[in-house]
């Protein structure tokens, strides 16, 4: 492991660590990138515990920059971070620091948009480029955001805790959703390699440290449900030349059958309280992928279709498009997506090409495939679709 990938685990744990022990997160993100600037400098072998060297070297640097200040919250943060033990707790078994900084960045009085984008940067450690991939806006709007969300959160004096269970619903909406976008971005990131396992691992196990925070709320369930009947088909979905594997491609005999276990009892779980909400019902489309050798395409047409009633996006709308070629054939598919604006955004332009060649009209689905290569941000994906335009020639 080299500093890069420690810096991609670790990261939003220190960040989340330093936080709880100086009460700024403005300062204690700035303290951790100093922190890992020294350790390119001084690590010529890694020590015993990466995570709690950069913790400890962040909260001496945090120090020695409160010494410089001279304003009364200054020394007041000082002397907090004076009394606390010398060495930090370890940062890897800390479990509650990370949820409490999702929390902190899910305040209300925060714009959904700052929100996510804010706990993005710090828990998922992904760079403003990544977010505003996810988010199809420009990379400028989200580091205005991050800038003023995190100003907003200093200046209002935000508490750095997990909120009071009168306080939870109002932040959950945007906890659940940065959570799931964690994980997205692991399971299929936007640049670089196709798959990013610690932020997958990362994601589900928040989201199980949030299931017991809130063990009645099937939305939560549902999330994680979610999150591990996807991770369970990783193993299957990158060959062993690195290449990109179709579920219909995949080797299930692969799949992580005690996930989609859990998940499936999950997924019960959700179906007895009969309160369906989108996480639960993408868990249900999972659970359904994941259930018996081959997938029940018309039990996931049904699904989607209740999914697009409660939550009318046009991504639904896309995932809903490869259901109804399933079952109805490519040309109807390709009728529902075609008034669908999802700029930038490549698989839209992946699922016109395959439809349209499923179609036979070659040229059409040249150009296509040629769109969505443009707009691909991980090589993985590229390379995939280079050789599906490739197969159009054959």
């Amino acid at each position: 492991m080299d500093i890069e990938d420690i810096y991609r685990a670790e990261y939003g744990r220190c960040v989340a660590t330093l936080a709880r022990l100086l009460g700024d997160i403005g300062i204690a993100e700035e303290a951790v990138q100093d922190a890992f600037a020294v350790a390119l400098q001084k690590w010529d072998t890694l020590p015993p515990n990466p995570g709690a060297w950069i913790v400890t070297t962040a909260r001496n640097r945090a120090i020695d920059r409160l010494r410089r200040e001279s304003t009364r919250e200054a020394r007041h943060a000082q002397a907090l971070l004076l009394h606390q033990p010398d060495e930090p707790e370890e940062v890897g078994p800390v479990r509650d620091d990370q949820l409490r900084l999702i929390f902190t960045c899910c305040h209300p009085s925060l714009a959904p948009l700052a929100q996510t984008a804010l706990t993005l940067r710090l828990l998922g450690g992904l760079e403003v480029p990544e977010i505003a991939r996810a988010y199809f806006v420009p990379e400028a709007t989200v580091a205005q955001r991050i800038v003023r969300a995190k100003k907003k959160i200093r200046d209002a004096g935000i508490p750095y805790r997990v909120p009071r269970a009168a306080e939870l619903p109002a932040r959950l909406p945007p906890v659940l959703t940065v959570l799931y976008l964690i994980f997205n971005e692991g399971y299929a990131s936007t640049a670089g390699e196709l798959v990013r396992t610690d932020l997958c691992l990362e994601a589900i196990r928040l989201a199980r440290e949030l299931a017991d925070l809130m063990p009645d709320e099937p939305e939560v369930l549902g999330l994680l449900a979610l999150l591990l009947l996807v991770e369970a088909r990783r193993p299957a979905r990158v060959g062993p030349g690195g290449e990109l594997v179709t579920l219909a491609e995949q080797d299930r005999s692969l799949w992580n059958r005690a996930l989609i276990a859990e998940g499936h009892t999950l997924v019960r779980r959700c179906l007895r309280r009969n309160r369906p909400g989108p996480y639960q019902i993408q868990a249900a489309v999972n659970a359904v992928h994941t259930d018996g050798p081959a997938t029940d395409w018309t039990q996931v047409l049904a699904l989607y279709d209740q999914l697009l009633t409660i939550d009318p996006t046009p991504i639904v709308a896309l995932n809903r498009a490869v259901a109804v070629a399933e079952v109805h054939g490519p040309a109807m598919a390709l009728a529902t997506i075609e008034d669908l604006d999802l700029p930038g955004y490549h698989l839209l332009p992946a699922t016109r090409a395959d439809l349209l060649a499923r179609l036979g009209r070659t040229g059409e689905a040249r150009a296509a495939y040629d769109e969505a290569i443009a707009l691909a941000g991980n090589d993985t994906e590229r390379t995939f679709l280079r050789h599906r335009r490739s197969q159009l020639d054959g």
